[in-house]
C-alpha cells in the first residue's frame, strides 16, 4: 500500500544535515535542461519571492536542483516555526485559553509539516527522473497538506487575534513560510509531477469488488466474536468472486454493558499496534450499540485501524464542543482521525452543540487514504471537516447548516445523502465550503451519485451547493439528485467578488428540480462540464481509489 508515512529524525541532527548538504547533491545526469532562477520561478505563484529565496548561481542547475533546494529550505523554515510556537507556549501564563488552544493546533500542525517535508526530501533527493503515478500523487498530496496545515494555523491565530497582542510574531513568519511551501509544491509539480493534466480513467465503471449482498456482514454472532478473540489472523470479509479479502489481524470489542474487552472506545484505540503494514491486516475495534459520550482521537501512528459499529443510530459517538464555548474549530470535533488507511463502518458521529454555538465539528478527518462507509455525521455549522489528504465516503448521511462539508482534502462522496437542516434565524445553508488555497494543490470536493434532500426540520431557508471559502475553492457535483430546496443560483459568494474568478465549481449530469442550471451564477469559476472533465473527479482518478479501496472491502464505483 501507499499510505503516507514518516520517519522522524531529531531536529538537531536534521539541522546539522541541512547545513552540510551541498547545493547540488546529486550526481545523476540532468533530465531537465539547465535554467536560470528567473526562468524556473516564473512558473510558481510567487516569482519574485522565488528568485530572492532560491538564489542558485550555477549554470548547470535545473528544475530538480531548484526543487530540492526549496524543499530543504522549507524543512528549515518548518523547524524554526515549530521552535517559535514552543517558545510562545512556554509563556502560556500570559495568554488566553483561546490563544493557547490555537497555538497548540499550530504546534501539532508544524510537526506534521516537518514529517511530510522530510518524506518529500527523501524522495526528490534520490531521483531526477519521473516518479510513478502513485509516488507522484503521494508527494503532491503531502505538499498540498502542508499548505493546508499552515493555513489552518493562520485561521486559528486570526480567530483569536483580539485576545493577544503578539499574534503578529506568529503570523508574519507564517506568511513567508506559506509562500515557500507554495514554491516547493510548484517546483515539484513541474519537475516530478504527473505531466498529463487529464487524470487517468478508472479501471471499471461498475462497482468494484462489491461485497456479498452489497453490504458488509456486520452482525457478528457471539461465536464469531469468540473466534476473533482467540485466533489472531482471520479473513473477516470476503468478496463475491472469492478474490480480495479483508484481512483482520486482531479484534477487540467495546461494549457499555461490560461484556466486551473495553467499555469506552479510546481504551481500545490506545492498545492498537503502531505503524503496522498493509499485509498485517486491520486491527478491528467492534463497538456494540450504545451512545458513547466521549471524544475519540485516532492518532497518526495507528495505521490500518478499522472501527465497525452496529449501525447508524445504533452505535453513536457524541460530543458538544464548539467555538462559542472556547474551542478552536480544528479541535471542536467529537471524532478526530489522522491515521492513514483508517476505515469506519456503521457508526453515527454527532456534535450536539446546536446552531447557536456556531462552528461545532462532528468529524475532523486528516487521515490519508481513509474510508467511511454507512456512517452518519450530525451537526449544524461545520459538521464534517474534510481537513486534508485523500478521503472516500460511501453511503453516508450528512446533516448540517452553514458550510457543513468543509476543508481542503481530496475527497469523494459517493451514494451519500446530504440533509440541510434548519439553521439559526437569518442564516442560509451552504452544503460545501472548500478550502483550496493554491492552484498546485490536488484537492477538492467531489459529490457523486448522491441525494440532496431537506432534513425534516428545514423550512424555507435558502440552500446553496457551496461557497468559496478560499481563493482556489474547488467543488464538483456529478450525477447527483437535487431536490427543490436548492436555490436556482446554485452557488453563493463568500464576500463580494472574492474567488469568483479563481474558484472551480462544476456540475455534470445532475437530476431533480434543484439541478436546473438555467438560473445558475455566471461567475468565471462556474462550469457545466462534460464526461471527459467529470471523470477527473471520480474515485479512481481523484483519490487513487483503485490503490486502497479494494483492501477495505467497501464497494465503490471507480468511474462515472
Amino acid at each position: 500500500m501507499h499510505a503516507i508515512t514518516s520517519q522522524m529524525t531529531t531536529s538537531t541532527l536534521l539541522l546539522l544535515l541541512l547545513t552540510t548538504l551541498t547545493l547540488l547533491s546529486t550526481t545523476f545526469a540532468a533530465v531537465q535542461p539547465p535554467s536560470s532562477a528567473a526562468t524556473i520561478c516564473q512558473y510558481t505563484p510567487y516569482p519574485s519571492f522565488c528568485r530572492s529565496t532560491i538564489p542558485i548561481n550555477n549554470s548547470t542547475a535545473n528544475v530538480h536542483d531548484y526543487g530540492r533546494f526549496s524543499v530543504r529550505k522549507s524543512i528549515s523554515a518548518a523547524l524554526k516555526f515549530s521552535a517559535l510556537i514552543d517558545k510562545y507556549l512556554r509563556r502560556s501564563s500570559i495568554l488566553t485559553t483561546g490563544a493557547i488552544r490555537a497555538l497548540q493546533d499550530c504546534q501539532y500542525l508544524a510537526g506534521v509539516n516537518v514529517d511530510f517535508l522530510q518524506n518529500t526530501f527523501q524522495t526528490v533527493d534520490k531521483t531526477q527522473t519521473a516518479l510513478s503515478t502513485m509516488k507522484s500523487e503521494d508527494i503532491q498530496t503531502m505538499l498540498s497538506a502542508i499548505l493546508t496545515n499552515t493555513q489552518t494555523c493562520i485561521d486559528g491565530i486570526q480567530a483569536t487575534a483580539s485576545s493577544w497582542s503578539s499574534k503578529n510574531g506568529v503570523l508574519a513568519p507564517l506568511a513567508n513560510d506559506n509562500k515557500l511551501y507554495s514554491v516547493s509544491l510548484s517546483l515539484f509539480n513541474r519537475g516530478w509531477g504527473v505531466k498529463s493534466k487529464t487524470m487517468r480513467s478508472s479501471r471499471s465503471s461498475s462497482p468494484h469488488k462489491k461485497l456479498k449482498n452489497g453490504r458488509l456482514p456486520l452482525k457478528m454472532s457471539e461465536q464469531t466474536k469468540a473466534i476473533f478473540e482467540t485466533v489472531g489472523r482471520r479473513n473477516l470479509l470476503q468478496t463475491d468472486d472469492g478474490g480480495d479479502q479483508v484481512v483482520i489481524s486482531d479484534i477487540v470489542v467495546v461494549s457499555q454493558d461490560g461484556s466486551g474487552n473495553f467499555s469506552n472506545i479510546m481504551d481500545a484505540v490506545n492498545i492498537a499496534p503502531n505503524k503496522t503494514k498493509a499485509e498485517d491486516g486491520y486491527f478491528l475495534i467492534y463497538v456494540t450499540a450504545g451512545v458513547y459520550e466521549e471524544y475519540v482521537n485516532i492518532p497518526k501512528n495507528k495505521y490500518y485501524l478499522m472501527i465497525i459499529g452496529d449501525g447508524i443510530n445504533q452505535t453513536v459517538i457524541t460530543g458538544n464542543r464548539s467555538v462559542v464555548d472556547g474551542w478552536t474549530t480544528f479541535n471542536s470535533a467529537t471524532f478526530i482521525v489522522t491515521a492513514p488507511n483508517f476505515v469506519a463502518v456503521n457508526i453515527t458521529i454527532r456534535n450536539t452543540a446546536g446552531a447557536v454555538k456556531h462552528q461545532a465539528v462532528a468529524l475532523r478527518n486528516g487521515a490519508d487514504l481513509s474510508t467511511f462507509y454507512s456512517c452518519s455525521f450530525e451537526g449544524y455549522q461545520d459538521t464534517l471537516y474534510t481537513h486534508s489528504l485523500r478521503q472516500f465516503y460511501r453511503e453516508c448521511d450528512i446533516y448540517g447548516t452553514v458550510d457543513f462539508i468543509f476543508g481542503n482534502a481530496a475527497v469523494v462522496f459517493q451514494n451519500c445523502n446530504l440533509y440541510p437542516r434548519q439553521p439559526m434565524s437569518g442564516q442560509f445553508n451552504a452544503i460545501t465550503a472548500q478550502g483550496r488555497t493554491d492552484p498546485g494543490q490536488n484537492t477538492g470536493t467531489s459529490i457523486q451519485n448522491c441525494n440532496i434532500r431537506a432534513a425534516e426540520d428545514l423550512g424555507s431557508t435558502k440552500t446553496y451547493l457551496g461557497r468559496p471559502w478560499k481563493e482556489y475553492s474547488r467543488t464538483v457535483y456529478i450525477k447527483t439528485f437535487m431536490d427543490t430546496l436548492i436555490d436556482s443560483a446554485g452557488w453563493r459568494a463568500w464576500s463580494g467578488d472574492f474567488a469568483l474568478n479563481t474558484s472551480y465549481y462544476a456540475e455534470f449530469d445532475n437530476s431533480g428540480p434543484g439541478s436546473d442550471t438555467s438560473g445558475r451564477v455566471t461567475w468565471p469559476g462556474f462550469h457545466i462540464i462534460n464526461a471527459t472533465d467529470a471523470v477527473n473527479f471520480t474515485a479512481s482518478s481523484f483519490v487513487m481509489g483503485d490503490e486502497f479501496l479494494p483492501q477495505t472491502g467497501v464497494p465503490y464505483n471507480g468511474g462515472l
